[in-house]
């Protein structure tokens, strides 16, 4: 074997290996209520994905896939602990304190979830400002992300918490829309950053950039050439995805997320299929475009579940989109220069376009049997993507 099919063998496993450990994103919705009964009360909800509660304290009592009804009331107990040890909230820099109140179950987009009811009764009358510390899955997901939502009287203020970002102060004179776009717009990045799926299919797309289809394929001249038709990809992606995500997080469009999901994974294999077998190579961007769309709607799972105002809503989704942007383009700056440095180069002609091309196809197959499908193929679960 030449040296050049070493390195490229090394730089494909260097790129897989980080899938084969990666979890499926979790995602859960807090809602907090002030009581207009009772100054000292909020009103909590909680939905969390029984997937992630199985996966935290175990609550399928047969182990037979399935989570029943009875199985999550008999782990009521368990659930409302490991919930509420991981979250705490403070009225003006004072602990609440938080007590169950009721369980339940709930669908969702992507599947069923625990609803854990709960109060947050504070020592001051409803205070200004509220502070909401989450841990959840913070030792487990590293990925995981709890949407955050308070109302008070006429406010409304949301935030996204994660691991990374496990703490939020809410006003609740004057929500802070600066605060909750900046929140969501770093939500944005780690979507994209953490979304392999997303990945691979830009990937797929910025492969034959610096490229150019003539009888085989031969290295353009111009740098500019090529940021030129990556400028073309990038904003027709861009473009249509912001399209229905901006219409499914508004509730005017609505499409099952096996469906969404399954249409993601076909759309990194047709992207990596065309660099082996070449059918489309001009007009990439209407690839992109076309594809985005699709795309857009795995994105507008991330903000399912939020019920803001206007004001709100606008700084949340404006945040998030530009938060996605910036996670693609940093993808894009870090590819670009360096695949036109070693264009002209076996390695990445047959190393980084073909094989790598090949190995997306192995993965994007496997990912669109077990959504299409619904089934699990054995050892293929770790490389689910976020």
């Amino acid at each position: 074997m030449r040296a050049w099919q070493r390195v490229a063998l090394a730089l494909i496993a260097v790129l897989v290996a980080p899938l084969a450990s990666a979890h499926k994103e979790s995602d859960a919705y807090l809602t907090l209520r002030t009581d207009s009964s009772d100054a000292h009360r909020m009103r909590g909800q909680w939905d969390i994905a029984l997937r992630d509660l199985d996966y935290a304290i175990g609550i399928d009592g047969n182990h037979d896939g399935a989570i029943t009804w009875g199985e999550v009331k008999a782990r009521r107990a368990a659930i409302e602990t490991y919930a509420l040890s991981h979250l705490v909230v403070k009225g003006d820099g004072l602990t609440c304190a938080l007590a169950p109140t009721g369980q339940a179950i709930d669908e969702h987009t992507d599947g069923a979830y625990a609803v854990v009811l709960f109060d947050a009764v504070c020592d001051k009358n409803i205070p200004s400002r509220m502070t909401v510390v989450y841990t959840l899955m913070y030792d487990i997901d590293p990925y995981h992300r709890g949407i955050v939502t308070l109302h008070a009287g006429g406010h409304t203020a949301g935030a996204a918490l994660g691991p990374s970002h496990p703490e939020a102060s809410l006003d609740l004179r004057e929500p802070d829309r600066w605060g909750e776009f900046t929140s969501f717009l770093v939500d944005g990045i780690w979507h994209i950053w953490t979304g392999i799926d997303h990945i691979l299919f830009l990937l797929s797309l910025l492969f034959p950039a610096v490229l150019l289809r003539r009888g085989g394929w031969q290295p353009v001249e111009r740098f500019w050439a090529a940021c030129l038709d990556v400028v073309k990809i990038v904003t027709a992606f861009s473009v249509s995805h912001s399209i229905t995500l901006t219409l499914a997080v508004l509730g005017l469009v609505h499409v099952p997320s096996r469906l969404v999901e399954s249409g993601i994974a076909l759309s990194v294999l047709i992207a990596a299929l065309n660099n082996i077998f070449p059918l489309v190579h001009r007009r990439i961007w209407l690839v992109a475009f076309a594809f985005g769309l699709i795309h857009g709607l795995g994105f507008a799972s991330a903000l399912t579940g939020l019920q803001l105002p206007p004001g709100a809503m606008a700084a949340s989704l404006g945040g998030f989109s530009v938060g996605v942007e910036i996670g693609q383009e940093a993808i894009v700056l870090a590819f670009l220069p360096v695949a036109f440095l070693v264009r002209r180069t076996a390695f990445y002609r047959i190393g980084v376009l073909r094989w790598g091309s090949w190995a997306i196809v192995v993965i994007a197959t496997g990912w669109l049997i077990e959504r299409a499908f619904d089934v699990a193929i054995p050892g293929f679960d770790l490389l689910l993507p976020n």
